[in-house]
C-alpha cells in the first residue's frame, strides 16, 4: 500500500466530519478566490492545520507542503491566506461546536449577543524568553473570535479593554470580577455574568450595607441555589446586580481548598479563613434582570462558559500557543479560529475512537451512539 493512499483514506475520514458543503463554503467565504499556488479547499485546509496544529512557522510549514506536493507556495502567500480564511474556519467551527445545542444558549442568542472574555500569556516563538498576552472573546454559540488584543505581560485582565454594543453580555472568570470593569460594561449598555471574588469585588446590599455573603450562604441548601440582589458604587455612582450561588459537592469543596492551602504555603502566607468557607460556593454576580434569567440559568450559562475555558486550556497543552502570529489583528483571529478547528477535530476524533468502525471507515448514515456525546 503507498503512504500517499493512506493519507488520502485519513483525510477523507477526517473531513468527514465536516459539514458537507466545506469545499464550496472556501470560496463564498473568500478563503479561495483564486487557485494560485493552492489547488483546492482539501490543499488550503491541509496547510493550515499543518501550521496550526503541529506548531510549524509559516516557513517550516510551506517547505514541509512541497515534499509530499501538497503545495508550492511561500510563507507569505501562505500568511495572506490565513488571513482570508477567518469566516470559512469560522463556518467549520461552527459546525462542530456542540454548544449550540443547548437551550440556555439557543433562548439567548437571537436577542444578545454572547461573548467569553478570557485571557492567555503565550512566549515569543523562538525562546526569546517575551512574553505576550492574549485577550479575546468569543461568541456563542460558533465560537467566532470578535474582538483580539496582544499586549505584553502587563497588560491586565479587565473588561474595560472590550468594545461593548447594548445589549451584549460577557461572561468572565474571576479575574474580571471589579468594578470599575463591570461599571465599564453598565455604562456602554450591556451585561456582565463573572464569577465573583469577594476580596476584588466587595459588594453591598440594596440599601448601601456591606453584604456579609458567608452569612447569607449558610442559608443555601445542600442542593439547589440561590439569589440576593446587591449592589456595588464606583465613582459616585450605584450599580445593582445579583448573586447566584449553589454550594459545591464535598470532593469538589475538598478540591478547591486544597488547593488554596498549596498556595498559600508557596506564597508563605496564611491561609485565609473566609477564603477556605467561600470555596465550598460557586458564586456568580450578573447584571441580568431575573426576569431574563433565573438563579438556576446563571449558573448554566457559566458552565457554558467554563467549557469554552477549559478548551482553550486543552489548545495550550496539546496544540501549543508558543508560535502566534503577531502580524497583525486579522491573522491573529484566524489563528486562533484554526486552533479551536483543530481542537474541535480532536475531540471529534477521540469519540470516535471510543466506538470505531471495524471496516475503517464512517457509513453515511452512521449517527453518534448514545453516550458519545
Amino acid at each position: 500500500m503507498k503512504d500517499l493512499n493512506l493519507l488520502d483514506e485519513e483525510w477523507e475520514f477526517l473531513t468527514g466530519f465536516l459539514p458537507k458543503d466545506w469545499r464550496e463554503q472556501a470560496h463564498r467565504t473568500g478563503a479561495l478566490r483564486r487557485a494560485r499556488g493552492i489547488a483546492d479547499a482539501d490543499c488550503l485546509l491541509q496547510l493550515i492545520l499543518m501550521h496550526t496544529a503541529t506548531g510549524l512557522s509559516l516557513r517550516q510549514t510551506v517547505v514541509r507542503a512541497r515534499e509530499p506536493s501538497i503545495a508550492d507556495i511561500s510563507d507569505v502567500a501562505l500568511l495572506k491566506r490565513l488571513r482570508s480564511s477567518e469566516a470559512w474556519l469560522r463556518f467549520l467551527t461552527s459546525h462542530l461546536t456542540e454548544i449550540n445545542q443547548m437551550g440556555i444558549v439557543k433562548k439567548l442568542s437571537p436577542q444578545r449577543r454572547i461573548r467569553v472574555v478570557d485571557a492567555t500569556t503565550v512566549e515569543e516563538q523562538g525562546g526569546a524568553g517575551t512574553d505576550w498576552r492574549v485577550h479575546y472573546t468569543l461568541c456563542l454559540p460558533d465560537l467566532s473570535c470578535d474582538f483580539f488584543e496582544l499586549t505584553d505581560e502587563k497588560g491586565g485582565e479587565t473588561y474595560r479593554r472590550i468594545p461593548v454594543r447594548p445589549a451584549d453580555l460577557l461572561l468572565a472568570d474571576r479575574g474580571y470580577s471589579n468594578a470599575a470593569g463591570i461599571r465599564a460594561v453598565a455604562e456602554a449598555g450591556g451585561d456582565v455574568l463573572v464569577r465573583w471574588n469577594s476580596f476584588s469585588f466587595p459588594l453591598q446590599t440594596i440599601d448601601g450595607k456591606p453584604f456579609e455573603a458567608l452569612k447569607q450562604l449558610s442559608q443555601l441548601p445542600k442542593r439547589g441555589c440561590r439569589e440576593w440582589k446587591v449592589s456595588f458604587a464606583q465613582e459616585g455612582k450605584r450599580y445593582t446586580g445579583r448573586l447566584c450561588g449553589i454550594r459545591k459537592g464535598a470532593v469538589a469543596t475538598a478540591r478547591a481548598q486544597k488547593k488554596i492551602r498549596h498556595q498559600a504555603r508557596k506564597k508563605q502566607k496564611q491561609v485565609n479563613e473566609e477564603a477556605l468557607k467561600l470555596a465550598a460556593f460557586i458564586l456568580v454576580f450578573t447584571t441580568v434582570s431575573q426576569k431574563v434569567l433565573s438563579a438556576e440559568e446563571v449558573l448554566e450559562l457559566y458552565r457554558v462558559r467554563w467549557q469554552i475555558e477549559l478548551r482553550f486550556k486543552h489548545l495550550k497543552s496539546l496544540l501549543g500557543l508558543g508560535c502566534l502570529p503577531k502580524y497583525d489583528e486579522q491573522s491573529c483571529r484566524a489563528w486562533i479560529q484554526a486552533k479551536l478547528l483543530c481542537g474541535l477535530l480532536i475531540e471529534r476524533l477521540m469519540r470516535e475512537a471510543k466506538f470505531f468502525f471495524p471496516w475503517g471507515y464512517r457509513l453515511p448514515s452512521s449517527e453518534p451512539l448514545a453516550g458519545v456525546h
